[in-house]
């Protein structure tokens, strides 16, 4: 746990497992660690060791009490109740420690609790959904937890905790985003408990922002600003953007700092906020602006470091060098500003700090650019892929020493097999002999640790070798998110899903304005079927980005998948300006939502409006597949074959040139189906699933594998063996589909009539959390 100081405990009866998982769900989506004894409700010593040692090192116990309790007269959550009052014991007498939470009309004065509880303030929450207060409370508490506050002793007369003061920014928009949440929640509970009085079902929405609340700023704490590019040619953005990136990386490199990452720091590109805002909205307290100007050989870097709290200037540093010392520059930066924070650098670290990749200002160029194309590569997309291939490769033969060039050039080979674009040998060779060269020339460089992971993820999908090195990475930059983003993605191929999710909400909390990130998050998210803290994090994920459509489209298809509700997704398209509802992207998300709903005569009607959109990169053979589906959906068999038109033919090709790519296998085993060549379509999905394996990876192994498999056994006729595959789908994480999306989507229309689906859709486990 991240931090293991600032976790609240939730203790609560068997009864009300479900209330104390909406609680945590939306205390985890507004980063609050909390520890819940989901699974082991079992005893025994150890076990009861384990929950005496959190309750001992948790900074909050939130007993849930309800009528639930009332009604027990023993249970194991009445002896935490006694390890928490225990503890009170050598607390100062203003610390705030026990946190009752009331789920129901259960009565504070007559509760059946001990007399210790009776000393603090309790806060209602119907049915387990959190108020904006609530969460803003629980925050403030966790950030100073000797202070009295509303969990601390109460105050004669007190019924509701009492509301913190909002100080002039949030680091975003807390309070409304949290007004949306319960919303949310309380659509997400009424979905799913329709029988549940309205009346009594939740607290009504704030109408207000909720107060915010912002974490105590650390000095040793610094957001870089892009640097401005001051050189006549405007065309060297990229080396400007490469000086910012690579200052970044060595700041990185000092474990006292805190160090914006560079994907957040982008969106404040030309910003117009002063040092003041942009500090509070990050919670920095420092910020260095900076510019790089380029002539000829020369080069001319400034800084000015400001104190973001009171918006004076530190220093301002400007360094006039010959083009070939712009790695002394950098180093020379990068050391300016650990001292001004008063950070120490370990020897080690310094050695990084100061190194040089390389001699070759030309290689450096390309390298550059490259790292600037890759960085902006869209998954699955072979043009800049290709183009930072081509940069990357100029690199490596301008300079044949520089390690990281041919680090970056062994991943984007692996690039291109991971994502489906060549998967031939060649190409896996040609990744592997960039990688053995960057190790051969720099073993120990961060850039080739990281690079060495990363390689071994995309190339070979060797999940432990990528673990052990962004492990050893960690120890080099424990502030670095992206360390532990990358052992997030990881983590959760190996099915280590719940090491995979604390990894990915560090990475989030460490850059919070990452879409990436939380892009991640969300996915593994609905991958567990964690419905409340998932549609939270996509409606933060909406703020992070710009064109907002195709995550406001994802927030309406996951709002489906978690309820079974459609008004959400058609109030969000009723919202659409015209141009934007007729353009040709809106279209085909309309297309995907109809597909998604059951809505199959609007989705052909869309399909003969626009057959394919090219937009997204999605290949044209498989949208002609989702099409298939539906028309296998209405029973038009025929409309199906015609609709694939002549890419099996293609795909026939394609897996001839690409034997070992299993996504193609699967497709085409599909199509196969499809056309009722069964035997040939049972032959290749069998290989698909021989390839990429559900023990290879946890991830794609169902997902794309099992979900392969299930879809043409279905078609084919094998229904006994469908029925078995989709059980184990909704037992494990990694399908992207849910009970509700299943029950309406085309791909397991086939399987709709015979009464097992039905019972499967029905039982609540295939719609309980995985993880």
């Amino acid at each position: 746990m991240s931090e293991p100081t600032k976790a609240v405990f939730l203790s609560y009866a068997r009864e009300d497992a479900e209330v104390a998982q909406r609680i945590a769900d939306a205390l985890r989506a507004f980063g609050v660690e909390v520890w819940f004894d989901q699974n082991e409700l079992r005893g025994g010593d150890t076990w009861d060791q384990k929950i005496r040692t959190q309750i001992k090192a948790c900074a909050l116990f939130m007993p849930i009490v309800s009528a639930r309790t009332e009604e027990r007269t023993e249970g194991y959550f009445r002896r935490e109740w006694k390890f928490a009052v225990d503890r009170t014991h050598d607390m100062a007498g203003n610390r705030s420690f026990i946190v009752p939470v009331v789920t129901d009309d259960t009565k504070e004065g007559s509760a059946n609790v001990p007399d210790e509880f009776m000393r603090y303030q309790w806060t209602r929450l119907p049915q387990g959904v959190p108020s904006p207060e609530f969460v803003a409370q629980v925050k403030r508490l966790l950030e100073a937890p000797k202070k009295s506050a509303g969990a601390a002793p109460k105050p004669s007369g007190a019924t509701a905790p009492a509301a913190a003061s909002a100080p002039r920014r949030a680091r975003w928009t807390y309070g409304s985003a949290m007004a949306v949440v319960v919303a949310i929640a309380t659509a997400l509970y009424v979905g799913r408990k329709p029988a549940a009085p309205a009346a009594t079902a939740v607290n009504p929405p704030a109408t207000s922002a909720a107060p915010a609340v912002v974490a105590p700023v650390s000095d040793k704490s610094i957001a870089v600003l892009p640097f401005a590019n001051m050189s006549e040619d405007k065309d060297s953005a990229f080396f400007t953007d490469g000086v910012h990136e690579d200052i970044l990386t060595n700041l990185a490199l000092v474990h006292d700092l805190k160090v914006i990452s560079r994907t957040t720091i982008v969106r404040y590109r030309d910003s117009k906020k002063s040092a003041r805002e942009i500090g509070e909205e990050l919670g920095v307290a420092y910020i260095l602006e900076g510019s790089v100007r380029r002539v000829g050989n020369k080069v001319r870097v400034t800084g000015q470091l400001i104190n973001a709290r009171t918006d004076e200037h530190v220093w301002a540093k400007a360094y006039d060098r010959d083009l070939t010392d712009i790695f002394a520059i950098q180093s020379a930066l990068a050391q300016e500003i650990a001292g001004a924070l008063q950070a120490a650098i370990s020897p080690e670290a310094q050695k990084l700090i100061e190194r040089r990749p390389t001699q070759n200002l030309v290689a450096y160029d390309a390298f550059l650019k490259g790292r600037e194309t890759r960085n902006k590569a869209r998954s699955g997309a072979p043009a800049p892929l290709k183009l930072a291939e081509t940069y990357f490769q100029s690199a490596v033969d301008q300079d044949p020493t520089f390690a990281a060039a041919w680090g970056e050039l062994a991943v984007v080979h692996a690039l291109h097999v991971f994502w489906e674009i060549d998967h031939s040998p060649e190409r896996l060779a040609l990744a592997e002999a960039a990688i053995q060269r960057a190790v051969q020339l720099a073993p120990d460089s961060p850039d080739v640790i990281a690079l060495v992971g990363t390689h071994a993820y995309y190339a070979h999908r060797d999940y432990a070798k990528a673990t052990a090195q962004y492990e050893r990475l960690a120890r080099l930059k424990p502030n670095d998110p992206t360390v532990f983003g990358s052992l997030g993605l990881i983590q959760r191929r190996q099915g280590r899903w719940a090491e995979s999710l604390t990894n990915l909400r560090r990475a989030a909390e460490l850059d919070p304005g990452n879409p990436g990130y939380c892009r991640s998050l969300v996915q593994s998210l609905q991958l567990g079927r964690r419905w409340s803290e998932l549609l939270a994090e996509q409606l933060r994920l909406i703020t992070l980005v710009d064109d907002k459509i195709l995550e406001e489209a994802a927030l309406a298809r996951l709002q489906y998948m978690a309820t079974g509700s459609k008004k959400e997704g058609e109030a969000w398209l009723a919202g659409l300006s015209p141009e934007q509802f007729n353009s040709p992207r809106v279209i085909d998300l309309r297309k995907r939502w109809a597909r998604f709903t059951g809505d199959f005569a609007e989705a052909i009607r869309l399909d003969r409006l626009q057959q394919y959109y090219d937009g997204d990169g999605t290949e044209h053979y498989s949208q002609a597949m989702d099409m298939a589906a539906v028309f296998i959906a209405v029973g038009d068999n025929a409309a199906a074959r015609q609709r694939l038109g002549d890419f099996p033919a293609e795909l026939r090709a394609r897996v001839a040139r690409e034997p070992n790519n299993p996504r193609i296998r699967g497709d085409l085993a599909y199509m196969e189906a499809v056309l009722g060549n069964k035997a040939e379509a049972l032959r290749l999905v069998q290989e698909a699933v021989r390839l990429l394996p559900e023990s290879a990876d946890a991830l794609d192994g169902v997902n794309f594998s099992l979900g392969a498999l299930v879809q043409v056994q279905a078609l084919v006729g094998e229904k006994d063996a469908a029925f078995e595959t989709l059980a184990h789908i909704l037992s494990v994480p990694a399908s992207n589909g849910s009970v509700h999306s299943y029950r309406t989507g085309a791909a397991l229309a086939p399987l709709r009539s015979d009464p097992r689906f039905e019972k499967l859709m029905s039982d609540p486990k295939n719609d309980a959390p995985l993880f």
